[in-house]
């Protein structure tokens, strides 16, 4: 593992993310509101929360969806390729970190979205914001066969970017 990967994991006390790669919650906002939801209940999320997110060596972030926007920090290490299949299946990828001199980036609600290292030998820590806040009830993991279903056309870096189902 790379050494300043591994500082970060031990001093952030991050754990195993099951999108892939590390993580610890650092912001809640103790305000709360409702939102509507399509099966006719009430959602209480919080105003806004925040993560650290590493990835380090061959990690990747698997496709996955929010149903609130996420905007990436970037704090250190490599740059990340960021791809993302938005909601008309339209794929774009951005590079973000210092190297591209994007230090932040929203990724839009309902959006399939995954990530990478350039430099496969580093690392990258960055900080993750939700708004409306972070609840697992609005995370979906991308499941292979059913992304590939939806975007044909996108075949191969959904096979890249999902496990095995």
């Amino acid at each position: 593992m790379n050494p300043n990967a591994q500082f970060y994991i031990e001093k952030l006390d991050l754990k195993k993310h099951p999108e892939g790669g590390y993580y610890k919650e650092v912001y809640r906002s103790s305000e709360h509101f409702i939102i509507p939801d399509y099966s006719l209940r009430k959602k209480e999320r919080n105003y806004s929360t925040s993560i650290y997110f590493l990835l380090e060596g061959n990690d990747k972030s698997f496709f996955h969806k929010l149903s609130s926007d996420e905007i990436w920090h970037f704090y250190d290490g490599t740059d990340l390729r960021i791809i993302i299949i938005d909601t008309l299946g339209n794929l774009s990828e951005v590079l973000f970190g210092k190297g591209c001199k994007v230090f932040q980036f929203t990724i839009r609600k309902d959006c399939w979205f995954a990530a990478e290292l350039v430099d496969k030998n580093s690392f990258a820590l960055i900080g993750c914001t939700v708004s409306p806040g972070f609840d697992f009830e609005d995370f979906v993991l991308g499941k292979r066969e059913e992304l590939i279903n939806l975007f044909p056309q996108h075949e191969r870096i959904i096979q890249k970017f999902t496990r095995v189902d």
